[in-house]
């Protein structure tokens, strides 16, 4: 068995898979100390393994493997000090499920894209993932596209602070404190701190218009992010995930006609995108792979 977890904001996700691919038991956590999470569901899906765990690995939004230690510290002695450890980045993962399993299997070129707590990517290129020389490949989290310098945008990268979903969230508290009027604020009890990311596209699903036009605009962003990547690999697909696929319905068309207006014309008539198959399952499924046989197909 292979075990493999991602990590998500403050969330940790994990499933047990047999060489085959197939997932034999899943488990989510989340703790007040992402070491406690990650701890956790290592515990109880190696409790699943009957002492059979032939490899782990974990997947972090942030692809600097400086800032993973700490919180793999205690993993070991959960799953074993004679079971390989792996890391790699979220987005690499997903890429890595999407060609193997997902809607990009068998895709040489292929790009994952995804949207939830945190934004991230991963990038295939010719059958291989593209980690560049530090392992900090596609950080799509500072993705520039906006030429005004803020704060935030030093602390977090410009397209997070944008695009993922707690910039979502500000930009349209920002809205109804500059005057906008919302049902999302009624929603949420005039608590500002109660707003969430799914009250606002519920909001947008029954005609909110301050929400229509906060996820118009994040629309933009996301495309933007995505054809600038796709105009340097020239993928054969990308793949969505996180939001983008659990709210497809409000994001998925829109983010194709953004994406047509912005990449290259030969481009736009060659490259699908498409929404992932697999979920919340792409991130641990790619991990778990990754953990038993690297970044290339066994």
């Amino acid at each position: 068995m292979i075990l493999g977890i991602s990590i998500d904001g403050g969330h940790a996700r994990g499933v047990l898979m047999d060489p085959g691919g197939a997932v034999t038991s899943r488990a989510e956590s989340t703790q007040p100390s992402l070491a406690d999470a990650i701890g956790a569901v290592a515990k109880e899906l190696g409790a699943a393994t009957g002492g059979q765990l032939e490899a782990a690995a974990v997947s972090f939004p942030d692809p600097d493997p400086k800032t993973q230690l700490a919180d793999l510290s205690c993993l070991s002695t959960v799953i074993g000090k004679s079971v390989p450890l792996g890391t790699l980045s979220t987005g690499n993962a997903s890429a890595l499920a999407e060609m193997w399993y997902g809607a990009g299997k068998g895709a040489k070129h292929l790009i994952a894209f995804s949207v939830g707590p945190c934004t991230t990517a991963g990038v295939i290129s010719n059958g291989v993932l593209l980690a560049g020389s530090h392992g900090l490949a596609s950080s799509v989290q500072w993705l520039a596209l906006n030429p005004v310098e803020r704060d935030d945008y030093r602390r977090l990268g410009c397209l997070e602070a944008e695009g993922g979903s707690a910039g979502i969230v500000r930009r349209l508290v920002w809205r109804i404190k500059s005057g906008d009027r919302s049902r999302v604020l009624d929603t949420a009890g005039g608590d500002y701190n109660a707003i969430t990311l799914e009250s606002i596209l519920t909001a947008a699903r029954d005609n909110d218009g301050v929400s229509i036009s906060v996820i118009r605009d994040t629309v933009k962003y996301l495309a933007m992010a995505v054809s600038n990547i796709a105009a340097v690999i020239d993928p054969e697909v990308i793949v969505l995930g996180g939001i983008l696929q659990s709210a497809g319905d409000l994001l998925l068309e829109p983010i194709r006609q953004e994406c047509a207006r912005r990449m290259p014309p030969g481009m736009t008539e060659r490259v699908r995108i498409e929404v992932s198959q697999l979920g919340p399952d792409a991130a641990p499924m790619g991990t778990a792979r990754f953990a038993k046989f690297g970044s290339v197909l066994p």
